[in-house]
């Protein structure tokens, strides 16, 4: 270690944050970035709208299903170990989707991808709360909550000049440096950290019977349209879901190693903080996904001027997050969780009124309010549960916390893009019921509807036909969006009041400092 570079007690922890912020921001920064690539991957590989999901839900869905896995072996293996194990996978599978030939390759890459945050961002969370005592831990959330919010407010910029002046594969490749990074901070200043109390075995059982279950009903989700909601093969995945979950929830708790410990949602709190986390990354990330295609198919901005535009409600993130933070310490996270999600509500309530003629500003403002919304509510969910649970059980509560964000993300996307599809393509079917189309060029119009393809859909037709075409794909488009945000703002609506009504109103009496375990419990409990 250079002689002017020396750690101490009060500086170590510091570095510890950094280190963590850097892997964070690698895999926040691979959320948004992704999104405004949508339509230019979609060009190259000639990707469906399900294709374009699968993008987004491959990722995801590893990542959900993975991360009490990942936090729990970094409670028995070492926090550290596994963390870097994760920060490896993670940069390795960003070469590969930079190099992908095909849609499968990429949704392949993804979920591999999914993996590796899996194992990063339990430790992450689980690192910075064993390295920090409960009164400084909201304040450092906090922190960890606007590097989050940075890496999705330059995602979008950074992902749209890639896109638009290189190619939307430099955008996987970015993350190789910033891995780099996180490595070498990582080893220069992370301890390691374990769970003593837990058996070294894993829940085999309990990963194969959740991965099922959440694999099943997602496809389900995503593919229901397209193959008929009343079909064998969906019919035969919701029941898969059904039975895989159920198992899953059996296994648990009769379990003598359980993944997932549900006696943690015995607390309020924690149940509180997990429900919000749910539904805040419902509405976030179909928010950001849509309103992504909306913007370049609709409003005709490209990659670099769409990601642009999503600045101002990522920037307001940034401000609000670490304060939001610093607050939950001193008068308890319920208030701003449940105003935070309130504004979110509102601003996904203003987005739903957009039409094909909406320029610019009238989406400013809603991106702002929705910044607001985001930022009082994410850190203080994060001390909330985190506060909730022993110190030592850090990595298990990161890894369910986090996974409640990442199916929320993955059923937003899934079931707002159920819901797009189904009211659009009927919308679409009555604009198109007086143009006298062939059945052919009907079925080639709905196809391309929502997928950036309006161009090529309308290039047989007549002038006029082709004009009054394109008027009506807008139309259903816009439609779709529009019925599809006010779902999502019923759901952001609901998280307010489950917010009141399930989060303790403070963050709790703290056990002596000489007490380790456990953090956030009255003492004695």
């Amino acid at each position: 270690m250079p002689e002017r570079i020396r750690l101490t007690d009060h500086n170590r922890k510091w570095w510890t944050l950094a280190a963590m912020c850097f892997a964070l921001f690698m895999v926040m920064l691979d959320n948004t970035v992704v999104n405004v690539a949508l339509p230019s991957i979609q060009d190259d590989l000639g990707a469906s709208l399900s294709s374009l999901e699968w993008t987004v839900n491959a990722y995801t869905l590893t990542f959900a299903v993975l991360l009490v896995t990942g936090g729990r072996l970094g409670d028995i293996f070492g926090r550290r170990r596994m963390f870097l194990f994760g920060v490896v996978a993670f940069a390795a599978s960003s070469a590969l989707i930079g190099l992908a030939p095909t849609q499968g390759w990429l949704v392949a890459g993804r979920a591999l991808q999914g993996t590796g945050a899996a194992f990063m961002m339990p430790g992450t969370l689980s690192i910075i709360s064993n390295t920090f005592p409960p009164a400084e831990r909201g304040r450092a959330i906090g922190t960890w909550a606007g590097v989050s919010a940075l890496a999705l407010a330059i995602g979008p910029a950074v992902g749209g000049a890639l896109t638009e002046y290189v190619s939307w594969r430099a955008i996987f490749f970015l993350n190789l440096p910033v891995a780099v990074g996180a490595i070498v901070v990582t080893l220069f200043a992370v301890r390691e950290s374990v769970d003593e109390s837990v058996s070294k075995k894993v829940d085999i059982a309990g990963i194969g019977t959740l991965s099922v279950g959440l694999s099943t009903l997602v496809l389900a989700l995503v593919e229901g349209n397209s193959w008929g909601w009343s079909s064998t093969e969906i019919v035969v995945l919701l029941s898969a879901a059904v039975i895989g979950l159920v198992a899953f929830a059996v296994i648990e708790l009769r379990g003598k190693v359980p993944m997932v410990q549900f006696e943690f949602f015995r607390s309020r709190s924690f149940l509180g903080a997990n429900t919000a986390a749910f539904i805040v990354s419902f509405a976030m990330l179909a928010m950001f996904f849509f309103i992504a295609l909306y913007m370049q198919n609709i409003l005709g901005y490209s990659a670099l001027q769409a990601g642009i535009r999503f600045l101002p409600s990522t920037v307001v993130i940034i401000i609000v997050a670490p304060i939001a933070g610093r607050l939950a310490d001193r008068i308890g996270p319920r208030p701003l969780m449940a105003t935070g999600l309130a504004l979110a509500a509102i601003a996904l309530y203003l987005e739903s009124n957009v039409t094909a003629t909406t320029t610019y500003s009238g989406l400013l403002i809603p991106f702002i309010i929705m910044g607001l919304g985001m930022g009082l509510t994410m850190s203080p969910m994060s001390t909330a549960a985190m506060n909730a649970v022993p110190a030592t059980k850090a990595g298990v509560a990161s890894g369910i916390l986090s996974m409640s964000r990442m199916v929320g993300g993955t059923f937003g996307v899934a079931a707002i893009g159920a819901l797009f599809q189904t009211l659009s393509k009927d919308r679409l079917t009555e604009q198109l019921a007086g143009l006298h189309l062939t059945a052919a060029q009907s079925s080639h119009v709905a196809d391309a509807l929502g997928s950036g393809q309006a161009k090529q859909a309308v290039q047989s037709l007549d002038p006029h036909t082709a004009q009054q075409v394109s008027a009506a794909m807008k139309d259903a488009f816009v439609h779709g969006l529009s019925g599809s945000l006010k779902l999502s703002t019923a759901v952001a609506a609901a998280g307010a009041v489950l917010a009141l009504v399930l989060v303790e109103s403070k963050v709790g009496t703290r056990a002596p400092a000489h007490v380790a375990d456990p953090v956030g419990e009255p003492a004695g409990a």
